[in-house]
């Protein structure tokens, strides 16, 4: 399908690995110019050469803690400086930690939600002045962890309920403005995110990788996990005219784990 994406410019946080350099890769690859963010410049500077030279198109980045309330507006800033324009932000960075809830300070909740929820926030903020001017597209990446409460996961499933909020008020916004804006809630993605809580989960239970997969699987009740790819299929069509009449929606990409209304 054809998705008319051509000449577009995207603001990626988080973009150095994962769904984040997925997203921008697909983007890429339907004709868009990409500006990337996130804190390691080193492996934002490999993913962008890999990108450009896969794709032919123009890849910028800057190294940027996305915790730092100024941030936002730099990053949006030396976007709209180096392509004078702005057509779609993807919400991305972030990763919050797990742990028991006893066990987890202040400073873990602060931090979780600094980088996230506000950041995802300011993001918005700063970029919608140029969205707004060339009729864009918020894409906010959360996740399944906020359908249903898990004892080790209570950050990141408060951080990720708050963003759908988020998503939707925006989406209350931004429908006089003519900003579409979506929410995609990855499940079990295969990053390097999951390859290190399969080993945390074989370590605690003293089997093998493939043994902590297999009932990581089964427990959760799908049959494989998701690519990084899938997540970024869905986001270049979310961004694109072709779902011009998506708006305000979020999207479970999870295998069918999610059983909730």
């Amino acid at each position: 399908m054809e998705l008319d994406l051509g000449g577009k410019v995207a603001v990626i946080t988080g973009g150095n690995r994962g769904i984040g350099s997925a997203v921008a890769l697909e983007l890429a690859k339907e004709g868009v110019d990409l500006y990337l963010t996130a804190r390691d410049g080193a492996e934002l500077a490999k993913v962008a050469a890999a990108i450009s030279a896969q794709t032919g198109r123009k890849v910028l980045v800057q190294a940027a803690d996305m915790r730092q309330p100024q941030v936002a507006a730099e990053v949006v800033a030396a976007a709209l400086r180096a392509f004078s324009r702005i057509d779609i932000l993807v919400n991305n960075a972030g990763a919050t930690k797990r742990g028991d809830f006893l066990e987890l300070t202040d400073e873990d909740w602060h931090d979780g939600f600094e980088l996230k929820f506000h950041g995802y926030v300011r993001m918005a903020r700063a970029a919608w002045p140029a969205l707004r001017q060339n009729q864009g597209s918020i894409i906010n990446i959360s996740g399944v962890g906020s359908r249903v409460g898990s004892a080790d996961f209570s950050i990141g499933g408060a951080v990720n309920v708050a963003l759908l909020n988020l998503t939707k008020a925006l989406a209350d916004k931004a429908r006089t403005e003519g900003i579409r804006v979506n929410a995609v809630n990855p499940g079990r993605i295969a990053t390097e995110r999951l390859t290190r809580n399969i080993e945390r989960m074989a370590k605690l239970d003293a089997v093998s990788n493939e043994e902590a997969t297999r009932r990581h699987l089964a427990t959760v009740g799908i049959n494989r996990f998701g690519t990084p790819e899938e997540i970024g299929w869905i986001c270049a069509y979310l961004a694109s005219p072709r779902a011009a009449f998506i708006h305000g929606s979020v999207i479970d990409i999870d295998g069918g784990e999610t059983r909730a209304l």
